[in-house]
């Protein structure tokens, strides 16, 4: 139940700060993509590798980090404190292959239309500008740029 290594389930975001800044990606990642307020545990996955965790590539992103915690914290916007840690200086090891792209391969699977579709629509509801209907696949070349 809970990771001997220390590992915890992520993903690793590349971005152009021209096209997107840091603090929306932190806007998306704290108001769409998981629970903040959670305890090693998202949804129904329990355990230390299910932490909220942000691994900032920078002492820039890890201000800004802090900072964005910081104020959702003061404006009190969600009912139970922010349990999110920022862990610096951590290696990023890709999933296995079966594990990548697994919502595009599995649409229909329980876990992803009870757990992920939701964030989906709630990511098309609340942030519309970048929301997009062709995902960026990982094993796919992406010819979206």
């Amino acid at each position: 139940m809970y990771s001997r290594t220390g590992h915890a389930e992520s993903v690793q975001i590349a971005f152009d700060p021209r096209r997107i800044s840091y603090g929306r990606l932190l806007q998306i990642y704290f108001s769409v993509a998981h629970d903040p307020t959670q305890l090693n545990r998202q949804g129904p996955d329990i355990g230390t590798q299910y932490r909220s965790a942000i691994f900032p590539t920078s002492t820039e992103q890890e201000r800004v980090a802090r900072a964005y915690i910081e104020q959702l914290q003061q404006a009190a916007v969600l009912r139970s404190p922010i349990v999110t840690r920022i862990e610096l200086d951590r290696t990023f090891y890709p999933a296995e292959e079966y594990h990548q792209d697994y919502l595009t391969r599995n649409p229909s699977s329980p876990y992803i239309v009870f757990n992920d579709l939701p964030k989906i629509d709630s990511l098309k509801r609340l942030q519309p500008d970048v929301y997009r209907t062709e995902p960026v696949l990982v094993l796919a070349p992406n010819t979206r740029n």
